[in-house]
This record gives structure tokens, C-alpha cells and sequence, in this order.
């Protein structure tokens, strides 16, 4: 048994509202180094924690956690689009691993995965089917939310699944950190948006499109006066990061999900899909953690850090 993790931040906007040549550069670069890894790594198996955007999971039935035996990508925001490659029988393994933890999971046969799960995917292998992965859906967008400590729980119970095969396993966690691009809430909503986000499954091109262009319009004004979305908190974002780094896991069941929507943003709760990443290795020992990168970028609605791990 080996495992790497990698956690990234993903941005629907990356290529489609940029920040400077020299910051795109910086990415580039600290993305690049990462796909080397993964590829001098060889991973048998992938295991991603990813949030949902509205594409695949509304709340016509919201779980808080869904393992794919199946899914594709709805290719939005210049992704791939296309199945991924699910080796079924380990993921139904691991789901009832995960149910016999004293968990609930939800499981898919057909789930529809978006940029949150396929960005990073893509970004570290080149490909949603280079190599096989199960991906895990965490609700991250759409309230109300379970405790944090959940999340961690489900984590070390991945852990100690991954701890029992034989495989090298690289595992991803897609998302945050802090952020609050113009997703819309249920509550108060006109009924034309509820019923979107009740049932908005394979919306028409046009829908997609227009989806895309508000999104690119709230990231040229995000961060300036004309915003009302949060801004992005680069100092919760580096003590989120260092608290990872430096093995404090139980603080997170003391996290505040009210307070980390007000701090850094609602949509900040996409670090879950770190949380998640993170027990899941400290289930298999120590480990030995470092921040590869990490800047406030307000043309992608993002605070965007990579982080890397391994067994110590």
C-alpha cells in the first residue's frame, strides 16, 4: 500500500476570465509539477472527494454523501465531458465499507459529475479515464449542511478501506477554499430559480450558456465595490491550509458552519472535499504534508492553494 493526496482548489473560470499572463503562469506551473508527480506515481486507483454545482445532484433528493459506480461528465466550463473510469465492484465495496462504519452514503449507478469533480481530474492526469477512479460526492453548495465532523468521519472510514488493498492510491480533494461565486440559495428564491435547483437536470445549451456568462460577469467585478459576494479571505485560507499541514485534524469538528459562510464565503464549505481527503490519509498513519501553492485570485472567485501528502 502507497498514498500520495493532492488537494487543489478548481475554478470554472480559468481560461475564460483570467487574472495576468504572470499569474496564469504561476498556476501553470505549480499544476504542471503536480501531473508530474501523479505520473511518476502511477496511481492504481483514484479516489476523489469533489462538491456538486447543480449539475448532477439537486434537491429533488440532496444527500449529504454519494459514491459513483458509474458517472459522467456534463462538461461544463471547458471541461471533458464523458464517462469516467469506475471500477464498479471496488466501489461497491467501498460504499458498503463505508455504510457498515456506521455512516450513510448514497450510491449512484448514474451519476452526471461537473467542473468540481473534473477539473482537477483532468488537471492531474490529462484524462477523466487514465486511470480508474471513484469519485464521492460531497454536498458543499446547497444547505443545509451536516457537521464537519461528519465529514471527517467519512474520510477515516475511506482510510481504512484504502489501508486494506494492496494499490497505490492517489487521493484528490477538489475544492474552496474560500469563494462565493453567484450560486443561488432555495430559500427566498422566485420560482423559476427554486425550480431550477429542485430539478434543473441537462439544462439546454442556452441554459448552460447563460449559467456561464453570469458567472464570468460576477468574476470581473468580484472583489471590487460593485460585488456582493464575500470576499475572498487569503488569512482563513492559509490557517485552513496550516492546520491541515501541521496534522490539527480534531479542530475540525469544532468548525462553524454559519461562521465559515460569513468569514470566507458560502461557498468556502468546498473544503470539505479536503477534510475529507485529509482523514482519509491520517487513517493510514502519520503523514507528512507541504503548501505547494496558494494566492487570492478574484477573476476566478477564488482562493487558490495546492496542497500535497504522503505517509510519512
Amino acid at each position: 500500500m502507497s498514498i500520495k493526496l493532492k488537494c487543489l482548489s478548481h475554478t470554472p473560470l480559468r481560461g475564460l476570465n483570467d487574472p495576468g499572463a504572470d499569474v496564469v503562469k504561476e498556476v501553470d506551473d505549480v499544476l504542471a509539477r503536480s501531473r508530474a508527480e501523479v505520473e511518476a506515481f502511477d496511481p492504481e486507483l483514484i479516489i476523489v472527494f469533489a462538491p456538486d454545482h447543480y449539475n448532477g445532484l439537486f434537491y429533488d433528493l440532496m444527500p449529504p454523501f454519494v459514491i459513483a459506480t458509474a458517472a459522467d461528465s456534463v462538461g461544463d466550463y471547458q471541461t471533458m465531458s464523458g464517462p469516467l473510469s469506475i471500477p464498479r465492484d471496488t466501489a461497491l465495496d467501498l460504499a458498503r465499507h463505508i455504510l457498515d462504519s456506521d455512516l450513510d452514503i448514497a450510491i449512484s449507478h448514474r451519476l452526471q459529475v461537473d467542473h468540481g469533480c473534473t477539473q482537477t481530474l483532468e488537471e492531474m492526469t490529462g484524462s477523466l479515464t487514465r486511470y480508474p477512479v471513484i469519485p464521492i460526492i460531497i454536498n458543499s453548495v446547497a444547505p443545509p449542511f451536516g457537521p464537519y465532523r461528519r465529514v471527517r468521519k467519512l474520510g477515516e472510514a475511506v482510510g481504512r478501506f484504502l489501508a486494506k488493498l494492496d494499490k497505490r492510491v492517489l487521493i484528490l480533494g477538489t475544492g474552496g477554499l474560500s469563494h462565493e461565486p453567484p450560486v443561488p440559495l432555495l430559500n427566498g428564491a422566485p420560482d423559476e430559480i427554486a425550480n431550477f435547483l429542485i430539478a434543473g437536470r441537462n439544462p439546454t445549451p442556452e441554459a448552460r450558456a447563460a449559467r456561464q456568462a453570469r458567472t464570468i460577469a460576477a468574476g470581473k467585478i468580484y472583489g471590487t465595490p460593485e460585488s456582493a459576494q464575500t470576499p475572498l479571505n487569503a488569512e482563513w485560507d492559509q490557517a485552513f491550509m496550516d492546520l491541515l499541514i501541521e496534522r490539527r485534524l480534531d479542530e475540525i469538528d469544532d468548525f462553524k458552519i454559519d461562521e465559515i459562510s460569513k468569514a470566507a464565503g458560502r461557498s468556502t464549505h468546498e473544503i470539505r472535499t479536503w477534510v475529507a481527503a485529509f482523514a482519509a490519509l491520517a487513517a493510514t498513519g502519520p503523514y507528512s504534508a507541504r503548501k505547494d501553492y496558494y494566492r487570492a485570485i478574484n477573476e476566478w472567485i477564488a482562493g487558490y492553494g495546492v496542497i500535497s501528502a504522503e505517509q510519512a
